[in-house]
């Protein structure tokens, strides 16, 4: 993605910016120089607790957040607050009906993790195809070693060549996933979302459901898209297909999925996002009982150039804040 030129006349800002919790975007690996040459001044924070978020905010024109919420009754008690820079696609850390009544500017990022979201979502399509996980087991096991041929079949392999995929969310990430899904040599077919009109090319998700052999997700939260895999289409899934979900966890109805695993009536699920980030303990998706299931947590978007571009983007939108002409701006 291109960059848009830092200009060094912002160096003059003393407003205050904080970013509250840098260690959710920095693994030790970026390069905050950007990001510093808009804000000079600069107060970066690699954890912060809810109860200490006003307090280190206090006085801040500027707000930095990657994974930590804002709500309603902090945003009240910050006068100062001008702008809230969004190290994510995603909005709702933010009360976006009280920075509207505040008047606070907040701005997002955009795209910097597609080529590292499709990646993966084609790597948890693999590892369910190929049965990556299973046959490592079985290895590290000395299964291998005590075999009497070459090989070991004790898992099918299904090639992704010919297979029909259902995505649902014809956005820039949903479309990425389309292009490389067929330089695998699959069938592609996006899916139009219950109540929502879209392009002709779309085919209505309860029509789709039945026809595909893998379904990927890639469509926001919303409280239109919450549950929206339940038992009901899950039913309407071919018992041989598969679930991906490198979206949100709150589009799926967790204990409806396992027990459609558990049940058969769904071949395998991989996911990268929970309902509940991190998930507590005795989430229906973490018994250690489910067959053909997946999950990684919530890794997805995270390779070093997609973060690094975040934080590039947080740059840019926080320089064309002061410029008084504002981008990628959601509130």
């Amino acid at each position: 993605m291109t960059s848009l030129p830092l200009s060094p006349d912002t160096a003059t800002f003393t407003g205050g910016a904080v970013f509250l919790d840098y260690a959710s975007l920095d693994f030790g690996d970026l390069d905050a120089a950007a990001l510093y040459r808009v804000f000079p001044d600069l107060t970066l924070h690699l954890h912060t607790t809810p109860a200490q978020i006003a307090e280190r905010l206090d006085g801040a024109e500027v707000a930095i957040v990657s994974d930590l919420h804002l709500p309603a009754e902090i945003l009240g008690r910050l006068p100062r607050l001008k702008l809230i820079l969004l190290a994510s696609t995603g909005t709702n850390a933010v009360d976006l009906a009280a920075v509207r009544r505040l008047g606070i500017t907040v701005c997002h990022c955009q795209g910097y993790g597609t080529h590292a979201v499709a990646q993966h979502t084609l790597a948890l399509m693999l590892a369910l195809t190929n049965h990556v996980a299973r046959y490592s087991a079985l290895v590290s096991a000395g299964q291998w070693s005590a075999a009497d041929r070459f090989c070991l079949t004790d898992y099918p392999i299904s090639g992704l060549n010919d297979k029909r995929l259902a995505i649902v969310g014809q956005g820039e990430l949903g479309r990425r996933v389309a292009y490389l899904a067929e330089a695998f040599g699959m069938q592609v077919s996006f899916a139009g979302l219950p109540g929502r009109e879209g392009p002709q090319d779309k085919i209505a998700l309860d029509e789709l459901l039945p026809l595909a052999d893998i379904v990927s997700l890639h469509c926001p939260l919303t409280p239109e898209t919450a549950g929206l895999i339940n038992t009901r289409r899950l039913g309407l899934m071919k018992r041989s297909a598969l679930l991906i979900n490198t979206a949100r966890g709150g589009l799926i109805d967790d204990t409806a999925l396992a027990g459609a695993l558990r049940e058969g009536r769904l071949a395998g699920a991989a996911l990268d996002v929970l309902s509940q980030e991190p998930p507590p303990h005795n989430h229906p998706l973490l018994t250690g009982d489910i067959p053909n299931l997946l999950i990684t947590p919530h890794v997805a978007w995270s390779t070093t150039g997609a973060r690094q571009c975040a934080l590039q983007q947080l740059a840019e939108n926080g320089q064309a804040w002061l410029a008084g002409q504002p981008i990628r701006v959601v509130s």
